[in-house]
């Protein structure tokens, strides 16, 4: 017998401003009691540290959580230079102080800043939640255990610096996913010769999603004490999808489509469709090179 899933069902998704010192998964779950929900999942996580959008996938949402991990990204962050930490943020044990180069200024800091523009390599850092032999990495840096670990391509859409008082800096981020910002700010140090680390990190948008989006934890359970419904909150499960081009399907189309068999349609580049009936969002498909559209990822429909 299976077991039954505890909770109702919700469907939508949820951006959080995520307060700094929790989890991400720490999040999760206490929203997602808060909803009451069966299901539910995030979107790829902040370190605890880190503040900002983090968007929440409820039920059929949780279908997509993947492509919105694999969206761009956008920070704010405070990297202090001359300390070198182990974790590369300011929650690790202090490694390596260092001098300042004599008369550092701004344009010493502007003149490093374009090497890390556009497509780069990065090495993770150990306290990553990459997988080494199916634990995250930052098990073993806590166990005192170094992993090596090859350099990843990633890309800096764009690398803004915003202020500099000498030793503290703040720099804008757009860039891929996979981007670690505590590795960013250590090489920055680096290029300058003499470290830095992270001190305060917040994501300005992720999955298409702002800060002007995101709720507070605090603000949901006010409302909850309050006997108001939380559901309001939660945006469509196609609001993170609006990349990808737009299809409307015929009746019979509809019906193909939600049978599992592709349909005659072309007019699109090959990749990811949004599919719709009736207005209705059906769910993503795919746009084959043979002119024809394949269901791949399906919502339940009411």
């Amino acid at each position: 017998m299976s077991r039954r899933r505890r909770g109702r069902e919700v469907n939508g998704i949820l951006v959080i401003d995520k307060p700094q010192g929790v989890t991400s998964n720490g999040v999760l779950q206490q929203v997602k009691r808060l909803y009451g929900a069966a299901k539910a999942g995030h979107t790829g996580s902040l370190d605890p540290l880190a503040t900002g959008v983090l968007p929440l996938c409820f039920g059929e949402a949780t279908k997509f959580s993947q492509l919105m991990l694999d969206s761009d990204k956008a920070y704010v962050a405070t990297g202090q230079l001359g300390v070198i930490t182990d974790s590369g943020d300011s929650d690790g044990a202090v490694m390596a102080e260092r001098a300042l180069p004599e008369g550092l200024s701004q344009a010493d800091l502007d003149a490093v800043l374009p090497r890390f523009r556009g497509a780069i390599e990065q090495v993770p850092s150990m306290y990553s939640a990459l997988k080494h032999k199916g634990r995250p990495l930052y098990e073993y840096a806590r166990e005192g255990i170094e992993i090596e670990r090859p350099a990843r391509p990633v890309t800096i859409h764009s690398l803004e610096l915003l202020s500099f008082d000498g030793r503290h800096f703040d720099i804008a981020v757009s860039c891929s996913k996979g981007t670690y910002i505590r590795s960013l700010v250590e090489d920055i140090g680096e290029a300058l010769g003499c470290g830095a680390h992270v001190t305060s990190l917040r994501r300005t948008g992720a999955a298409g999603f702002g800060l002007d989006q995101a709720h507070d934890v605090a603000e949901l359970e006010r409302m909850r004490e309050e006997g108001q419904s939380l559901d309001p909150l939660l945006v469509p499960v196609d609001a993170a999808l609006e990349a990808f081009p737009k299809i409307m399907l015929q009746d019979e189309q509809i019906v193909s489509i939600l049978n599992g068999q592709p349909v005659k349609m072309s007019g699109h580049p090959p990749g990811w469709v949004r599919l719709y009936g009736d207005e209705r969002f059906l769910g993503l498909g795919e746009q084959l090179p043979d002119g024809r559209v394949s269901p791949r990822r399906l919502v339940k429909q009411a």
